[in-house]
């Protein structure tokens, strides 16, 4: 079947006692034995239940894994995958990275005894370089939050294979629709399912997806001993989202191919990062490893004095943190999903204080272009007030 069919179906006939459409919400903690050493497959909840298992099992099957992993969050996600490593490893992560794994690498996990290394992962000299003996993974964001640079998932995954290393990949901006990173070489798939997964702003979930079955039982391990499990009503939201993954990312597209265009032709903006586009640095590899481009669009204004008159006139899109829900959202990076990201870092990078970043929503592209084009305009005019 192919994969929208695949989702639309997740949970369909599984409850062999009522025959339900909707796979219904199992908020028991314990369940009964048959007899002593017998088990129906569902002991404690957190090590199994079983409307997580419908999610973690959709999930392993759209990114052509072995194994899923439902989490709390995207972060309790990543947290759980760092489980893997031990005191005194060393992993390489992209240069331009959500602030959240970037606080949780340095503020957490190099307290105990990891070590982390930022690398511009489009060059493959500068990876080779930066490997050492104490090196154990590569952690990849592709496209990059905020920025929308594009790594090479193939050639990374073929890098670490040469020197024994994991390839994790964070896939949440591209969803298994548009990507699926475990194809072409990775070994570790991340989610933030809270993000485009969930689709609707109403749930905090994280997913990994495993390739290998020794790798895919020392996740299992980590999952169960850690716990940070999703529950049974989250699993249950983030199931309804799957199934209309795949109409609600090609409208994100289409959505986000037209704002952009709109952007790079008005005069307050400098700067346009979105991957479908033909002059973006990666759109060709982009089209060698996806078959889409998300709906996540940054720019940067002319100037930092345009930010605050640009979020206080939008109308439609709000400013808010969070994406990949049918709403459209306006983020600024620098005070909100980076802000713990040191300021030379940022500026390193490049997530500097003229940049926004646009989840660009389901609403009909006329509409969000017109709000993006008023507050534009009024980013314009000196001493623009709000509308």
């Amino acid at each position: 079947m192919h994969l929208e069919t695949k989702l639309v179906q997740t949970g369909v006939g599984r409850d062999e006692n009522t025959g339900a459409i909707n796979f219904p919400v199992y908020f028991a903690t314990a369940y009964r034995h048959p007899g002593m050493g017998q088990s129906t497959g569902f002991d404690y909840t957190r090590t199994a239940n079983p409307t997580r298992a419908i999610l973690e099992e959709a999930i392993a099957t759209a990114e052509s894994g072995d194994s899923g992993f439902a989490c709390a969050s995207g972060m309790a996600a990543i947290h759980t995958v760092m489980g893997l490593f031990s005191q005194g490893d060393h992993v390489l992560v992209s240069l331009d990275l959500y602030g959240g794994t970037y606080r949780l690498f340095e503020q957490v996990l190099t307290r105990y005894g990891l070590a982390f290394t930022y690398v511009d992962l489009r060059d493959a000299s500068a990876v080779r370089t930066a490997i050492r003996s104490q090196t154990r993974a590569i952690f990849v964001e592709t496209p990059t939050n905020p920025l929308m640079q594009i790594t090479d998932i193939r050639l990374i995954a073929q890098i670490a294979k040469e020197h024994g290393l994991l390839t994790i990949v964070d896939n949440t901006f591209m969803t298994p629709y548009c990507q699926r990173p475990l194809e072409l070489g990775a070994d570790i798939v991340l989610h933030s399912g809270t993000k485009y997964l969930g689709g609707h702003n109403d749930v905090l979930a994280g997913l990994i997806v495993s390739k290998g079955a020794e790798l895919s039982e020392k996740l299992k391990f980590l999952h169960n001993t850690i716990g940070a499990v999703l529950g049974p009503q989250d699993s249950w939201l983030l199931i309804r989202g799957l199934k209309t993954l795949a109409l609600r990312m090609e409208r994100h597209q289409a959505n986000a191919w037209a704002v952009a265009q709109r952007l790079k032709d008005h005069a307050a903006v400098a700067e346009v990062f979105y991957p479908g586009l033909q002059d973006h640095t990666g759109y060709l590899t982009q089209l060698e490893q996806a078959s889409g481009f998300s709906g996540m669009v940054s720019f940067r204004v002319r100037s930092a004095e345009q930010v605050p008159v640009i979020l206080q006139n939008l109308q439609v899109i709000s400013f808010a943190e969070s994406l990949g829900g049918v709403e459209s959202l306006c983020t600024y990076p620098a005070t909100q999903t980076h802000a713990d990201i040191p300021q030379e870092i940022r500026a390193y990078v490049g997530v500097c204080d003229r940049l926004l970043r646009l989840s660009v929503g389901i609403e009909h592209p006329d509409d969000l272009i017109e709000d993006l084009t008023l507050a534009l305009d009024a980013s314009l005019v000196a001493g623009g007030t709000v509308r």
